[in-house]
């Protein structure tokens, strides 16, 4: 349900072959319960850094279009500020491959792009149907790795090298240059990107301001803090309160057990994101 973002790559060669040798790889990895730490190392270009991976699963869930764009528009700022992807592109992609950050891929890889296990991936994954079942597909522990991936998988691939020539926000040449280099094989996929570009006025995304660089800080905090407590203060609500840390609205209320939307002043808030380890 749900899948990822930036400046010089993509689709290198799969991780096939042969189909038996394909599954005949993959049975050697045979997945246990320990969470691997996801492979999200990479040149930030002194923008931001990401938050040190736990190596614990973050179960993170979204409630509609609207939550999944003001949770991650910033995110995806930040990348086309350190790697040259338009904003609106990355969001449409995500929103996309995601199915709305409510996927079942997604929910149970944090993968919003539909990356799957190419060649040289030594992180975590898990299988999927999609062009062919049981597919390998990587799997991150915070949605956040699965964006920096994916601004690493266009940047670092000669075939979508072509797509950083356009201007940044020319969105539709973007949209048609990924389905160009051969990102998905749906015929429609890049009418499907400028529409919802343009349903969700995502476009407005593509001028970068200096609002996108104050998100880096309540991404880490919230990640790397096994707990973190907000007091809630005049004019908060539980919408203002999740997107400053980096959390869903039901993921804000479960935590603390809140049933309705009211919350008081000097209400102590704990947040601590629920961690699912596989």
């Amino acid at each position: 349900m749900m899948k990822r973002l930036s400046v010089l790559f993509f689709l290198g060669f799969f991780l096939i072959g042969c189909k038996a040798k394909k599954k005949a790889a993959y049975a050697k990895r045979t997945k246990t319960s320990k969470v691997i730490k996801t492979q999200t190392a990479g040149n930030d270009k002194g923008i931001y850094t990401l938050p040190e991976d736990t190596g614990k699963f973050i179960r993170f869930e979204i409630a509609s279009v609207n939550e999944y764009i003001d949770t991650f528009s910033e995110v995806a700022q930040l990348e086309m500020k350190a790697y040259g992807i338009p904003a609106s592109i990355t969001l449409a992609q995500g929103l996309l491959e995601s199915g709305f950050g409510k996927g079942k891929l997604a929910m149970k890889t944090n993968n919003h792009f539909g990356i799957k296990c190419h060649k040289g991936w030594k992180g975590d994954y898990d299988f999927h149907d999609d062009d062919e079942k049981g597919e390998c597909f990587r799997k991150y522990n915070h949605p956040i790795y699965s964006y920096r991936d994916h601004s690493l998988f266009l940047t670092n691939r000669s075939r979508y090298a072509f797509l950083f020539d356009f201007k940044s926000d020319d969105y539709k040449r973007w949209a048609k240059g990924l389905r160009q280099a051969g990102y998905a094989t749906d015929k429609r996929y890049p009418q499907k990107l400028i529409s919802l570009i343009e349903k969700y006025e995502l476009y407005k995304y593509d001028g970068v301001g200096t609002k996108a660089n104050n998100k880096r800080d309540a991404i880490v905090a919230t990640y790397q803090n096994n707990t973190k407590i907000h007091t809630v203060q005049k004019g908060d609500t539980l919408y203002s309160i999740s997107r400053k840390y980096f959390v869903s609205v039901n993921e804000l209320k479960r935590m603390n057990k809140i049933q309705g939307s009211t919350i008081s002043i000097g209400q102590e808030l704990v947040l601590k994101p629920r961690n699912t380890n596989k």
